[in-house]
């Protein structure tokens, strides 16, 4: 097991409500091939849309898994409650239900949707049929400031301890050894790019290239999947760097929008391509919640 700074991490309280399905004022949303479609997209209790699901099997543009929270209380200041609510919160932290007919059941954390600024929770199929739009959700948040501080090559982020330790991870060869499913290359990377919100977001997977998508089989790729994007340093923000190695976790699922696609949440990142991504088709987070 690797050493991490367990004793020093910080459990908080965040919570959020089951957020309304989200659109545009206009029904469509246009293809990078100038056709104009009109899908199902972020927020909600999506029922049949789960951890271990193809990313591609559904009609759907943005899709979250399970349940999707947002904080809608404004603070009064410069602050809000919300970004708060998405930087905290962790994939893997549990979460419990503090309203309605589902009171007191427990979900766990399993992606955070940048842009939109959603949290996902997965429930079991009992509990999405007593939950409700509008239903508060509180979430253990723990494990922000996260460390490693025998192998500083790689930083840690978004993912909750019991989580970590699940994984068994090992240091090989000088390299942090990590189960993924795929490896991707940065250069499909897309929305989210440049941004610094890998603390509280996600950026796409384009599969807009169809060569590209059987080189690395990422047609084959499921909502829950860990993936190493090749070339990618989320260190400070995302960036193309060569040799830079970032492991993240699929949260949202594949898109028609020019420059969109699954999204990815970041769990590992090292810009000197400290991290062996080992291929193993079971690397999903359902192996481990």
């Amino acid at each position: 097991m690797i050493n991490y700074n367990r004793s020093q991490l910080v459990m908080q309280a965040v919570i959020g409500e089951i957020s309304h399905p989200a659109s545009q004022m206009s029904p469509y949303r246009i293809d990078p091939f100038g056709i104009p479609q009109a899908l199902p997209s972020v927020g909600s209790i999506t029922y049949n849309v789960k951890l271990g699901d193809c990313v591609t099997a559904f009609k759907a543009d943005h899709v979250e898994p399970g349940v999707s929270i947002k904080n809608k209380e404004k603070s009064g200041g410069s602050t809000d409650f919300n970004l708060s609510l998405t930087l905290l919160a962790c994939v893997g932290n549990k979460a419990k239900v503090i309203t309605g007919d589902a009171k007191g059941d427990i979900g766990t954390v399993i992606g955070k949707h940048g842009g939109i600024e959603h949290v996902m929770i997965d429930f079991t199929d009992e509990t999405l049929e007593k939950l409700v739009i509008g239903d508060k959700i509180q979430i253990k948040a723990w494990g922000l400031g996260m460390e490693l501080p025998d192998f500083s090559q790689v930083k840690v982020m978004n993912i909750d301890p019991d989580l970590l330790e699940k994984m068994n991870l090992s240091i090989i060869n000088g390299k942090l050894q990590i189960p993924v499913t795929h490896h991707v290359p940065a250069k499909v990377l897309g929305s989210g790019l440049g941004k610094d919100s890998v603390l509280r977001g996600d950026y796409d997977i384009q599969m807009f290239d169809e060569e590209v998508n059987r080189q690395y089989d990422l047609k084959s790729i499921y909502f829950g999947d860990l993936v190493a994007v090749i070339d990618a340093d989320h260190s400070f923000g995302r960036i193309w760097r060569g040799g830079a190695i970032s492991v993240g976790v699929i949260v949202h699922s594949a898109c028609t929008t020019a420059g969109h696609g699954p999204g990815v949440t970041t769990l590992f990142t090292s810009s000197t391509g400290a991290i062996d991504p080992v291929i193993m088709a079971d690397a999903n987070l359902k192996k481990w919640i």
